[in-house]
């Protein structure tokens, strides 16, 4: 019986509770329910019934990732919280017009995960960008215009490197938000924002080429079109 016991006590310090992984599956049928394939968002719907919103932060909050969860469990999960917490901030504040209508949004430290509290910009700037993956900001969102459209379903490990992917390719291939020839670009500021991420391993040339249907000329001329920060509804 001691050595049941034992093994017990060993299993439980191996696999711990906090290893398990969060089920994405509630994001995705929220999602599906409120976010066009467009990703146009019914905000006004979700203001109505916030349970089914609550319902997913709770799921985020019981279990985030550990040194035991892969990058792309890792990658997935804070991709799909910064995104669900976005659309929380701007439910708590609507009707909204913008959400730079909202005092300092990305600062506000509303939501705990685990046993932490975070905002939008710990999980951007101190977790994602940090992960060495520049596909990020064609993935989460800020409930504008001009970010890149909001996915309607979640991401997941087993599929995110489809996902980013096409992401990225979506992004650069919509004319309202980037405009590219061989030799011309106007591209989102996204790219001048956070260019250090796309050049860290060539010119931000290279890194478009990887993703655009177009071959762009390593001398291109680049522009950057205005930001667009009207709600994404």
């Amino acid at each position: 019986m001691l050595k049941i016991y034992s093994f017990i006590i060993c299993a439980i310090l191996y696999f711990p509770v906090s290893a398990q992984k969060v089920d994405h599956s509630l994001w995705t049928n929220f999602l599906k329910n409120h976010v066009s394939n467009e990703g146009h968002v019914d905000y006004k719907k979700i203001k109505d019934n916030p349970e089914s919103l609550n319902i997913v932060l709770e799921n985020l909050s019981k279990t985030i990732p550990n040194e035991q969860w892969s990058k792309n469990e890792t990658l997935a999960y804070w991709i799909n919280a910064y995104n669900a917490l976005t659309l929380d901030l701007i439910i708590r504040n609507y009707p909204v017009e913008s959400i730079k209508d909202i005092k300092n949004p990305w600062e506000q430290r509303l939501w705990k995960l685990g046993n932490q509290k975070y905002n939008l910009e710990d999980i951007e700037h101190k977790i994602l960008r940090k992960m060495n993956e520049p596909r990020i900001h064609f993935a989460i969102v800020c409930a504008s215009y001009s970010c890149p459209k909001l996915l309607n379903e979640a991401y997941t490990a087993k599929h995110l490197e489809a996902q980013l992917t096409k992401a990225a390719k979506d992004f650069l291939s919509d004319s309202n938000r980037n405009s590219i020839t061989k030799d011309r670009l106007e591209l989102s500021k996204i790219f001048k924002w956070f260019d250090s991420d796309f050049t860290k391993k060539g010119s931000l040339i290279n890194f478009l080429n990887m993703y655009s249907d177009i071959k762009i000329l390593e001398n291109a001329n680049i522009k950057y079109k205005d930001y667009n920060w009207d709600l994404n509804d």
